[in-house]
C-alpha cells in the first residue's frame, strides 16, 4: 500500500489515460510534470484529473506531484526529492516522449527519447528503481517489412524519420541497462483518439489526416445535387493496412499488463487485429461530409504518363502539400506479432476503428477546434499541505520529500480524494500534529480515505457521521478503528482552529 510507481508522460494523451485508469485500479502514483506558461506543475495534474472527474462522475484519487523535467539531470529533481523516490518508489512506468518526426533546431526527438532516456535511467540508478516499464514504439521495426516479432528489435534496418531512430536508441539503452531486475516493454502502434468519446489532446498521425479533410472538404461547395466533389488522386491502392489503435484500449491493456506480475520482464505489441485502410477513412468522409471523389491509382510507377503526376484540382495540390510529413507512411504497414499481448488480454479485444468511430473522432475534433479551444485555467482552491502547516504551529521541522522518523510519535497517512487532494502520513505527539511528510509511509499505523469535501469539513470543525467502507481504508495491522481515526483527526485539527477561503 505504502509504494509508489513513478510516471512520466502524464500530461500526454496516453500519460493522462494510463495516471487515470492506474489510479483507478488502486495503483499509487507519483507523476513528473513541467509547469507551463500559464500552470504550475500540480495544476496541470490537477486539471487533467478534473477533467476526468467530470466526466466519470466521481472523485479520483491524487498522485505525489514532483516538479522536474526528463531533459535535465536526474528529471530535474533536487536531492530530496530524490530521497523521496528511493523511500517510496521501487518501479517507474516512462512514458514521456517527443514525437517529432525530424530533427529540430531544440534537438528534439532526440534531446527528449534519447537524452531523456538516459536521464530517468539514471534517476533510476541513484533512486534504487530497479523495475522499470518503458513505452517504446512499434515502429521501432523501422522498414522492416513482413511480420515483426515482439523479441525483435536491431535488425540494421533503415527508419522512415529521426523519431524511429532515437526511439530504437532509447529501446537499446533501457536493455543495456544491467542494475534493472525487471524489465517491461510496451510498444504501441499508431495511437488515436478514445474510442468512446474521440477525445484527443494531440492532432498527430490519423488526425492530422482527418482535420485536413475537415478543413478541404468543408470549404468546398457543393454541387447541384447536395454533394462535395473533392477531386483527389492518392498513389495507393487503397487497401494497405494501417496499424492505428485507440488510446483507451492502449491503457487498459498497459493497466492489465502492469497489474499482473506475471507479466511483467517481457516486450508487448500493442496493435488492432484488423488494421484500417485508406479506403475505409475516405468512405467514412464520404458519408460524414456527403463528398466524393477521391482516386486511388496504385502505387507510383515508373509507366505513368508525366502528366498524370501533377495536382488534378486545388484540392488536390493542398491535400499533397500538406500530407508531405507522413509521406514515408503511405506504403503498407507491417504486421505486429502479439503473441506475448494476447497471453493476458485475449479478453480485451482491440475495437476496430470503423466508419461510427471515425465520424466521433471528426465531431471531436471540430467541436475542440482541432486544438485551438481555450482550456481554463484550474484554481487550486484547497491548499492542504498549507493548511497541514499551519495546524503543525510555528516550528516547521519537516522535509516533505523524506521519511520522518520520528520517535514516540504515531504515525497516520491520510488519502484525500478529488479536488485539492493527495496523499500525507501525519506525525501526532502529544495529541498535536508534530510533522508531515508527502506520501503515505509505510510505517504508517493505519490509513484514512476522505473526499476533499469530508477533510473540508474536518477542518472547519464540522462532526461527520461515520466513514462507509468505500471511504474510509485501514491497513490491515492498523491498531486503530476508522472511528477512532476520525475521533483523532477531529480532536487534531479542532484543537488548532483553520479556516478555509
Amino acid at each position: 500500500m505504502s509504494q509508489y510507481t513513478l510516471l512520466t508522460g502524464a500530461t500526454g494523451l496516453l500519460g493522462r489515460y494510463l495516471m487515470r485508469d492506474l489510479l483507478q485500479r488502486g495503483v499509487r502514483l507519483a507523476v513528473l510534470a513541467r509547469p507551463s506558461k500559464r500552470e504550475s506543475a500540480r495544476q496541470r495534474i490537477e486539471g487533467i484529473l478534473q477533467m476526468w472527474e467530470s466526466q466519470l462522475g466521481c472523485d479520483l484519487p491524487r498522485p505525489v506531484c514532483l516538479e522536474g523535467d526528463i531533459c535535465s539531470e536526474r528529471l530535474g529533481l533536487d536531492e530530496q526529492a530524490v530521497r523521496w523516490v528511493r523511500n517510496h518508489c521501487p518501479s517507474m512506468l516512462h512514458s514521456a516522449a517527443s514525437l517529432s518526426f525530424h530533427a529540430e533546431p531544440n534537438g528534439e526527438p532526440w534531446r527528449s527519447n534519447v537524452g531523456g532516456t538516459r536521464n530517468m535511467l539514471d534517476l533510476c540508478q541513484a533512486a534504487g528503481i530497479r523495475q522499470l516499464h518503458y513505452v517504446s514504439t512499434a515502429y521501432v521495426c523501422g522498414l522492416r517489412r513482413g511480420r515483426i516479432m515482439e523479441s525483435d528489435l536491431d535488425f540494421g534496418q533503415p527508419f522512415r524519420n529521426d523519431y524511429e531512430k532515437s526511439k530504437l536508441e532509447a529501446e537499446t539503452l533501457v536493455r543495456q541497462a544491467d542494475f534493472l531486475d525487471c524489465l517491461t516493454v510496451y510498444r504501441p502502434a499508431v495511437i488515436a483518439g478514445d474510442s468512446i468519446t474521440g477525445y484527443t489532446n494531440t492532432y498527430h498521425g490519423l488526425y492530422m489526416y482527418l482535420k485536413l479533410m475537415s478543413v478541404l472538404v468543408w470549404n468546398t461547395e457543393p454541387g447541384p445535387d447536395g454533394v462535395r466533389d473533392t477531386p483527389v488522386r492518392l498513389e495507393m491502392t487503397g487497401d494497405e493496412p494501417r496499424n492505428i489503435v485507440p488510446v483507451d484500449w492502449v491503457s487498459e491493456a498497459m493497466c492489465r499488463l502492469f497489474t499482473t506480475p506475471a507479466a511483467h520482464g517481457d516486450t508487448y505489441h500493442l496493435a488492432p487485429v484488423n488494421p484500417i485502410t485508406p479506403r475505409q477513412i475516405i468512405e467514412a468522409g464520404y458519408k460524414y461530409f456527403n463528398s466524393r471523389g477521391v482516386e486511388f491509382v496504385g502505387p507510383p510507377v515508373p509507366e505513368r504518363m508525366e502528366s498524370e503526376d501533377g495536382p488534378i484540382s486545388d484540392i488536390d495540390r493542398n491535400a499533397h502539400e500538406n500530407m508531405h510529413m507522413y509521406k514515408e507512411y503511405e506504403d503498407s504497414d507491417p504486421e505486429f506479432d502479439t503473441t506475448n499481448l494476447l497471453k493476458f488480454t485475449s479478453d480485451l479485444p482491440c475495437p476496430d476503428i470503423d466508419e461510427v468511430m471515425l465520424h466521433r473522432f471528426w465531431r471531436y475534433g471540430e467541436e475542440d477546434r482541432w486544438g485551438k479551444r481555450k482550456q481554463p485555467v484550474v484554481k487550486l482552491t484547497l491548499n492542504i499541505e498549507a493548511l497541514l502547516t499551519r495546524v503543525r504551529g510555528e516550528h516547521d521541522t519537516s522535509d516533505t520529500t523524506s521519511n520522518c522518523n520520528c520517535g514516540g510519535t504515531r504515525q497516520i497517512g491520510i488519502d484525500i480524494i478529488g479536488a485539492g487532494g493527495g496523499q500525507w502520513t501525519l506525525f501526532l505527539r502529544d495529541g498535536n500534529l508534530s510533522d508531515f511528510i508527502v506520501g503515505i509511509a509505510s510505517t504508517s499505523e493505519a490509513v484514512v480515505k476522505f473526499t476533499s469535501y469530508q477533510f473540508t469539513k474536518l477542518l472547519d470543525n464540522v462532526s461527520l457521521e461515520e466513514p462507509s467502507e468505500d471511504t474510509k481504508v485501514a491497513l490491515a495491522s492498523s491498531r486503530l478503528s476508522g472511528q477512532s481515526l476520525t475521533e483523532t483527526l477531529l480532536g487534531l485539527l479542532s484543537s488548532s482552529p483553520v479556516s478555509m477561503t
